[in-house]
């Protein structure tokens, strides 16, 4: 499974920009397929996945990341593997093309689980990840956004309203996945809220809270407003609802959003697949965008509700 961020579609001018933002969705399906076909890990199988995302500039995350209240780009990823529990996140991250790969790069180390900031560039370099200019993260329409953000006096999600403006359709970008061999694993990526302080750290890359996997239960990816996932630790909230409920990932993912409203009026969305490579998602926003692969079946995307 992989998501886009909590949002819809129902506001695209063009049909032809809807068929197309579904294809881009299929076809990273179709890869993520296509790896575990190949016998890759469901670790590598999400990253890949994840990568493809952040290098689409139509996604809040890597090259479409939106920006701060100082004009700049500042990711967070992170990723885990339900085999063993390692797990591996990178905050507040600049000039990383691809801050999922070097989460990646954290968890295979091993030393530590999330590094932040200049310490985290600094791990990058002496992994020979790939690095970017800040030119290449920052858009026209980024620029636009934060303007019209900045104007409204708010930090925003990238899909929401705003006042005289037609909803977004983008947000953070995620992917769950099963292999072969019954391995879980998760990953999530974003360039977080739009107009948020120099230094936020949402959730994406908290381990718990926007990214979770753990063999015996599930994998889980969210999207929304990260304070409300950090305060409600919702990844894994959704891991013990499956373990203590054994719920499918249908029913988790809905117990788990239905969670977050009734403890923080949380806006956002999940998507789940249970150690039997069932897939769920829920979400209390207007949609999910979010597409999946059910147990070798065929590819499905949703671009609402």
């Amino acid at each position: 499974m992989i998501h886009g961020g909590a949002g819809v579609l129902a506001d695209m001018k063009h049909e032809a920009s809807e068929a197309q933002f579904r294809q881009s969705m299929l076809d990273v399906l179709e890869q993520g397929r296509q790896c575990l076909e190949a016998g890759a890990s469901a670790l590598d199988a999400v990253e890949q996945c994840v990568v493809l995302l952040e290098n689409n500039p139509h996604f809040n995350a890597g090259r479409g990341s939106v920006l701060n209240a100082q004009g700049q780009v500042e990711m967070d990823a992170a990723l885990m593997n339900g085999e063993d529990l390692r797990a591996g996140g990178v905050a507040c991250i600049k000039q990383v093309k691809n801050p999922i790969a070097l989460a990646r790069h954290v968890l295979e180390q091993g030393d530590h689980v999330l590094l932040a900031g200049e310490g985290a560039l600094e791990f990058a370099q002496t992994r020979a990840v790939e690095l970017c200019p800040d030119e290449y993260f920052i858009t026209a329409a980024r620029v636009q956004q934060l303007r019209e953000a900045q104007a409204a006096g708010r930090m925003t999600l990238d899909h929401e309203t705003l006042p005289n403006r037609p909803s977004q359709k983008l947000g953070t970008v995620g992917a769950v996945a099963r292999d072969r061999m019954g391995n879980l694993a998760a990953a999530t990526s974003t360039g977080g809220l739009v107009n948020k302080r120099w230094g936020r750290v949402g959730d994406t890359p908290v381990v718990g809270a926007g990214v979770f996997a753990d063999n015996e239960t599930c994998a889980v990816s969210a999207t929304g407003y990260g304070e409300q996932f950090l305060r409600t630790v919702l990844a894994k909230t959704v891991s013990d609802l499956v373990w203590l409920r054994q719920l499918d990932a249908i029913a988790a993912a809905q117990a788990g959003i239905e969670y977050l409203v009734e403890k923080v009026n949380g806006e956002g969305g999940l998507i789940v697949i249970d150690r039997y490579g069932r897939c769920g998602a829920a979400q209390s926003t207007s949609g999910l965008i979010h597409g999946w692969i059910e147990l070798e079946g065929e590819a499905c995307c949703r671009l609402g509700a």
